[in-house]
């Protein structure tokens, strides 16, 4: 890879893991249209791992709680905020823990094509637009139940397919069952961590396992490139939901499609 290559990626990565408009579509996305050589998955979950950093620096408060009330559970006190923050996320990360453990290598074999790219992103942009405009956008993120954690965690796992959208499925979900934009956000991010880093764990298991070469300072420049344009689309992210909404990310899905129903046509 050379470094445009390394650094367009991480851009593209930083900006749409982000947005509701699917990372992972746009990383399947840009190799076809510059005619590069796919990157691998192993490069995709470097720059994940970048926007990992930036989601735990930016809601450095929520992490700093999460972690608390981790600690509050292992020890039996489970009534507080954080415990009940932390349980949530916990048992929103499972679906998408145990789905990428059993269907990751399928997926990565058999989905990283962009025609499916185009269904996920005009259909789960379609039922984005449909949450938004429908959701009662009443409830908070305090109010959040585990069985609101396990709904949204289960929307999660279909964030394997690219093309879908962590992000955009999340907040979607969390959207349906009412919370406001801001909130729903808000969590979406946080149920993140957990997952990316489960993910870059396993990869580099299995790197070191299979032996396979990597060029880690190609890894690393692309992880911080991630790091530092998703922490600043974060900012200006919570700040455009808050204002304008979402529909605008639901139509840019729906064109994108098509354009790249054009492009592999």
């Amino acid at each position: 890879m050379s470094w445009i290559h390394v650094v367009v990626l991480a851009v593209v990565q930083g900006l749409t893991e982000i947005l509701p408009i699917s990372s992972s579509g746009h990383l399947v996305l840009v190799p076809n249209v510059m005619e590069w050589q796919d990157q691998g998955l192993v490069f995709d979950v470097a720059v994940h791992f970048g926007t990992l950093v930036a989601v735990c620096l930016y809601f450095r408060e929520d992490v700093a709680r999460m972690v608390q009330g981790g600690l509050q559970v292992a020890t039996g006190r489970v009534a507080t905020p954080e415990a009940r923050l932390a349980l949530a996320l916990g048992i929103g990360t499972v679906p998408a823990a145990v789905a990428g453990l059993l269907l990751a290598g399928w997926i990565a074999t058999h989905l990283r094509d962009p025609m499916v790219v185009v269904v996920t992103l005009s259909g789960y942009g379609v039922l984005l637009g449909v949450a938004d405009k429908l959701g009662r956008r009443q409830r908070e993120m305090r109010h959040l139940t585990l069985v609101d954690a396990l709904v949204i965690g289960t929307a999660q796992a279909l964030a394997l397919v690219p093309g879908t959208s962590r992000s955009g499925i999340t907040i979607t979900a969390g959207l349906f069952l009412g919370f406001k934009r801001e909130d729903a956000a808000r969590f979406s991010f946080l149920l993140s961590a957990p997952v990316i880093l489960l993910a870059t764990l396993y990869e580099v298991a299995t790197i070191f396992v299979e032996g396979e070469a990597v060029i880690f300072g190609t890894l690393a420049a692309g992880a911080l490139v991630s790091a530092i344009v998703a922490y600043l689309t974060i900012g200006f992210f919570m700040r455009f939901v808050h204002a304008i909404g979402l529909v605008p990310f639901a139509v840019y899905r729906i064109v994108l499609a098509g354009v790249i129903l054009l492009v592999v046509a």
